[in-house]
This record gives C-alpha cells, sequence and structure tokens, in this order.
C-alpha cells in the first residue's frame, strides 16, 4: 500500500478474464420507482459501514490517507451481481449488502440518480461502465441489471489482440471522467490475453463551501504532526465576528461540519483532543451517526489547513482480510452469475483490485477524485463561550451526501505538507 492520490473523483474499475458484445450508452436516469426510504437508508448504511471497515483496514501506518467507499462499493456490487454459492456470500458480508434483489438494486440506482442530478451549486457525477472481450459468453440478464440498475456503459473491447490499446482507452476514460485528476489507473502488465471484462466507476467532486475562508488571512503555523515532529502549514482562519457551523464536542473530540455552497454536501471533521487513535478506536457507523446527532448551530472560530493529497492502494489484500478471499481464489470462486459457463472452458475470479483518488483543500472549496480498478483473470475451467476549532494536529475528514448521510470520501490528514 503506498499514498499517492486522493479526494476529488472516484473510479472503480473491475477486471474480467472474459465478455460480452457490448453497445455503448450515454448515461441515463434510472428507474428507481421501487425504492423505498427504508432501502435508501439501508444502501447508505451499508456503504457507510463498509467506508469505515475500510479505513480501519487500510490505516496500518501513521500516513496521508484517502479513498472513496462509494466507488468501491459501486464497482463491487456491479461484481456482486455475477456472484454465486461462496463468493457471493463472502462479498455480501464484507459490502453489506441487501440480501433483496430488488431493494439493493433500487437502492444504488436511486443513490445513482441523487449524485447525478443537475445543480449549479457544485459539481457532483459518478458514471459506470463495462469493457467487454468481444464475442465473450456474457449473459443477457446480468447485461441488463447492470444497465438498469447501475447504468453500465458496455463497450467492446480486443484484450486478447490489443491489449495494451485496450489499457489505454479505459484509462482515458477513467481521465475524463475525473477531469483528469486520475492518469494511469490501470498500469502496464495489469491487462494481458486473459483478461475479459473490466467494470469501472468513477466519480467527481468539486464544490465551495459555504462560508468560504479569505485568502488574506491564511498564514503560516504550526501543525504537530506526533509528539516529536512539527511542520509548517498554510492555516486557513475564520475568525473575525466567528461564523455558524454544526458543532459538537465530547471528552475525546470535536466534530465540525463545513456545508459546500447549495449546502447539499458537506465534510465532517473529527478533531482530536487527545491521540487519533483514541478516535480510531472509536470510530464506528453507529459512533459517526450518534456524533453527527449531537452537533447543532453555534459560532466557532475554524482553522483548518489547506492540502493536496494523492493515495493509491492495491486493496485486494485488504478485502481478502476483510472476509471475501474466495473471490480471489482460481480454483474455488464463482462468477457463473454473469457468463455462460457451458459455451467456455474458463473460470473467472479476481486477480487485483487497485484504488487511486486524489483530493485538494484550499480557501475556497474542495476537489475530490478517486479509481479503483479490480481485475479479473480467467482460468481454463457543548461550553457557553465560543469555541475554537483548530486543526493543527492530525485529524479524520469525510464528505458527505447531507440528505443520505452516504458517506462518499474518507481520509486522515497525519501531515498537511506531505502530498
Amino acid at each position: 500500500m503506498n499514498s499517492k492520490n486522493l479526494f476529488g473523483l472516484l473510479i472503480i474499475t473491475i477486471l474480467f478474464f472474459g465478455c460480452i458484445d457490448p453497445t455503448p450508452i450515454e448515461k441515463q436516469v434510472l428507474d428507481d420507482s421501487k425504492s423505498t426510504a427504508v432501502g435508501v437508508n439501508e444502501t447508505v448504511k451499508g456503504n457507510n459501514e463498509f467506508a469505515l471497515e475500510m479505513y480501519s483496514e487500510l490505516n496500518k501506518e501513521s500516513e496521508n490517507l484517502f479513498f472513496s467507499p462509494w466507488s468501491i462499493s459501486s464497482a463491487l456490487a456491479m461484481t456482486f451481481e455475477g456472484a454465486k454459492g461462496q463468493t457471493k456470500e463472502e462479498m455480501k458480508n464484507v459490502l453489506h449488502l441487501q440480501e433483496n434483489d430488488l431493494e439493493r438494486r433500487s437502492g444504488f440506482a436511486k443513490i445513482y440518480n441523487l449524485l447525478n442530478k443537475n445543480n449549479s451549486e457544485y459539481e457532483l457525477s459518478t458514471a459506470n461502465a463495462l469493457w467487454a472481450q468481444k464475442n465473450y459468453p456474457f449473459l443477457e440478464d446480468y447485461v441488463n441489471t447492470t444497465k438498469k440498475y447501475y447504468s453500465a456503459e458496455f463497450t467492446n473491447m480486443d484484450f486478447i489482440g490489443k491489449t495494451e490499446e485496450s489499457r489505454k482507452t479505459i484509462n482515458s476514460w477513467v481521465e475524463k471522467q475525473t477531469n483528469d485528476k486520475i492518469k494511469n489507473l490501470i498500469p502496464e502488465g495489469i491487462l494481458n490475453p486473459l483478461t475479459r471484462l473490466v467494470l469501472t466507476n468513477a466519480i467527481y467532486f468539486k464544490g465551495d463551501w459555504e462560508i468560504q475562508f479569505d485568502k488574506t488571512k491564511t498564514k503560516k503555523q504550526d501543525f504537530k504532526v506526533n509528539e516529536n515532529t512539527t511542520v509548517q502549514v498554510d492555516m486557513m482562519s475564520l475568525k473575525k465576528g466567528s461564523e455558524e457551523f454544526n458543532y459538537a464536542e465530547t471528552n475525546e473530540l470535536q466534530v465540525l461540519q463545513m456545508n459546500y455552497k447549495g449546502n447539499e454536501l458537506s465534510m465532517i471533521v473529527l478533531l482530536p483532543k487527545n491521540s487519533i487513535s483514541e478516535v480510531e478506536s472509536m470510530l464506528s457507523a453507529e459512533k459517526l451517526e450518534e456524533w453527527k446527532k449531537s452537533m447543532h448551530e453555534r459560532d466557532v472560530y475554524v482553522y483548518f489547513p489547506k492540502f493536496v493529497f494523492e493515495t493509491k492502494y492495491l486493496i485486494a489484500d485488504n478485502l481478502k482480510e476483510m472476509g471475501m478471499p474466495t473471490a480471489f481464489s482460481d480454483t474455488q470462486t464463482d462468477f457463473t452469475g454473469m457468463y455462460d459457463a457451458n459455451k467456455t472452458m474458463e473460470n473467472i475470479f479476481i486477480s487485483h483490485v487497485i484504488h487511486q483518488a486524489f483530493v485538494q483543500v484550499d480557501e475556497e472549496g474542495t476537489e475530490a477524485a478517486a479509481a479503483t480498478a479490480v481485475v479479473m483473470k480467467a482460468m481454463s475451467a457543548g461550553p457557553m463561550d465560543i469555541p475554537e476549532f483548530k486543526a493543527d494536529h492530525p485529524f479524520i475528514f469525510l464528505i458527505q451526501e447531507n440528505s443520505t448521510g452516504s458517506i462518499l470520501f474518507i481520509g486522515k490528514v497525519v501531515d498537511p505538507t506531505a502530498g
């Protein structure tokens, strides 16, 4: 695992070795008429639980961290639609997916539509695509499901005869969907003539703060990385007259919500009073909801660092550790829900999962991007006084969709200067 790309856009790519004859489609409004408030809440709850469990799994070292759980969940949910048996059960448990097909699919469709709705206040979009080896016997039911509920665009590829050209085509799509923030998602050597299918999800976000920082007030200040290390950062501030934010405080931490213009998305910052490890040990979907529900509007003096991060992770081993090893087994996996096993002697399994992300935070707002590639190969067969929220030591941050509370991005800032 190495840190390289971080915050505004997200792409999930799943590469299989074997495919279908697809027809390109344009992004569309999905049929979410069967979705219910309870079903959507369950989808969001599952995504958030996965987000925080993946955070814990990736948080092995004291360094900056950033990824998009929504992107990973979306790409792997499309993969899950073709899983059977033990492979399906393990993926359902790790991703916290609903058992009921209609509720699960309608929940993802509803959130897809929500993230892609037109809004003049900010930029937010997500897109799915499947890149298929031409003439491979993928099942029509699987293709129709990913198209109907995930708006998965299908494109024929020739991984066997034009491997490198195929890789460049997919990477180009990723770059376009992420406003050029995620480049070379799939490195050379990942695809080969055994590649059968690549599933990609992309998410991009750019928004201005509802209450913007004054650039003239940004000053060099100390940021305490740990007990032994302090670095100089560009610290933004909002203090003159103070401003009202949703805010909460406990014995362990301060919680701040900073809205983006339109008030439909926000950044939630968890600032420890003592050590970040103490807060991380408490962090769960239930605890996060408890902290968020305790927030109320009040004047807060805010100090927050500018930062730009890039991260890149290989997360196949992490997903195995989280409880879905069978999907990566070349002998035990079962993805026959996506192809006709009677027409091929091949068995496909996940070989690599690559996640790449980008984030930039400044006085005006935030831009974020991320990408994930899942490669599958074929085998033959508070107080009364005004509080001060000074983020001058490691903290956790999340970007959420406010109406559902769905976590779109999550990260940790240990050293704002180590971009």
